[in-house]
């Protein structure tokens, strides 16, 4: 008789992520996750919860593929990092990536991500009370750009994405900027 496949999160995770690349969100299911491990669709609950929670697993798994740029570098410079490996981990899965614009970051390893963006638009100098709202716009505008690059939407080459990319980060640097400054 052979041995029953030794499960984890991060086992059903990964596969979970993998189906989901290979032949998309809809092919997502318990069973299909579990036909993969070569176990039965129950044995699956126990490590990832239910269909949701697996979910949210797999929006944390992606945001964990994002590295943290050193808090020492300028914010300027750790929002555009984050911005590139936003990007990257959009074309490695460009079919799950648009998750992250309908699931919010629910579990600690998600939020990392933008606990960062926070930190940086703190030390932007931006007020206690701008920091949320100000991540939420960010966040929008980079995963959406980054899910339409990775989709298919823009017909032009990435140097022209680097290159208004560049140009939007620079006026965002100079409105944030003016913004902590004037203090409204």
């Amino acid at each position: 008789m052979p041995r029953p496949a030794i499960l984890d999160r991060e086992t059903v995770l990964g596969t979970a992520l993998a189906l989901a690349d290979a032949d998309g969100l809809d092919a997502l299911t318990m069973r299909a996750i579990a036909q993969r491990l070569g176990v039965t669709p129950m044995a699956l609950y126990r490590h990832v919860g239910d269909k949701q929670a697996l979910l949210d697993g797999i929006v944390e798994h992606l945001l964990m593929e994002i590295p943290l740029p050193d808090p020492a570098l300028p914010w300027t410079e750790r929002l555009r990092a984050m911005t590139a490996a936003v990007r990257a981990s959009a074309r490695r899965h460009p079919a799950v990536f648009p998750l992250l614009l309908q699931r919010p970051a629910v579990t600690a390893g998600a939020r990392r991500v933008r606990d960062a963006v926070y930190a940086a638009l703190r030390d932007a100098g931006l007020p206690e009370p701008e920091i949320a709202r100000t991540e939420r716009m960010l966040a929008s505008f980079v995963f959406g750009v980054a899910a339409s690059e990775s989709g298919g939407r823009f017909s032009v080459d990435t140097t022209v994405i680097d290159s208004d990319l560049e140009w939007f980060g620079d006026l965002l640097t100079t409105a944030l900027s003016r913004h902590a400054r004037d203090g409204a």
